[in-house]
């Protein structure tokens, strides 16, 4: 829980003491909403987020009870490179969760970025299966989350999978889930850490709409660290 400061929109707020802390509590709020979409539904729709907060968290994730053959994973953005390469979203997820659970191949559905943005997102508009259960967001320093840059035209698309071009991060052109799928997940955490996205913080806490706070109802799991002083 929290004092004083709040983020608008925000479900909730819990701080972290340290990253191992943050990335062991939402592991077992995965592996908990996994079990229960599970029982009420027969199936858990997990979008998983990139970057390095995360990484720490799927590490943590794979030591817990799931059942992954009731798993579907989809991710919430990608880089437009070829398959396997080292900075693709998708390929961290392997190296971290995938390849260590027992979850079917055919419930991984990777976004096709290698093709290029504009079929990558229309053939994932095609595949995405909604409402999507949880979906995993991160937050940059500019307040960006998923491939949605402040700014950027993809961030007011209404597609269910946008291209995006122009990405003030390399490379430029990229895929992410539109801001209306992610609205509508059932559940929606976001994962933040390092000092880096103080600023961030603030500027959504002060009501400026930067991308990650235009989603709503969302959990926030933050580091100390990345809290601003109040």
């Amino acid at each position: 829980m929290t004092k004083g400061m709040k983020l608008p929109g925000a479900n909730s707020i819990t701080l972290h003491d340290g990253l191992a802390e943050l990335s062991d509590a939402v592991a077992q709020r995965i592996a908990d909403a996994a079990n229960s979409a599970i029982a009420a539904r027969g199936e858990f729709r997990l979008a998983l987020a990139g970057g390095e907060t995360p990484r720490h968290c799927y590490q943590s994730l794979r030591k817990l009870a799931v059942e992954w053959g009731k798993v579907h994973i989809y991710f919430g953005d990608e880089r437009c490179l070829p398959q396997g390469d080292a900075q693709r979203n998708d390929t961290m997820a392997h190296e971290t969760l995938l390849r260590y659970v027992a979850i079917p191949p055919g419930n991984v559905h990777a976004i096709p970025a290698e093709r290029g943005a504009i079929v990558a997102a229309t053939e994932y508009a095609g595949i995405l299966k909604l409402p999507l259960d949880l979906v995993l967001l991160g937050i940059g320093e500019d307040g960006h989350t998923a491939s949605l840059f402040p700014g950027n035209p993809a961030t007011e698309s209404r597609t269910a999978a946008v291209a995006v071009f122009d990405a003030p991060k390399p490379p430029p052109e990229r895929v992410s889930l539109g801001m209306a799928v992610l609205n509508t997940a059932r559940e929606k955490m976001f994962l933040v850490a390092g000092e880096g996205k103080r600023d961030a913080l603030h500027r959504i806490a002060q009501g400026e709409a930067l991308p990650a706070a235009r989603v709503m109802g969302a959990e926030w799991h933050i580091e100390h660290a990345a809290w601003p002083d109040e």
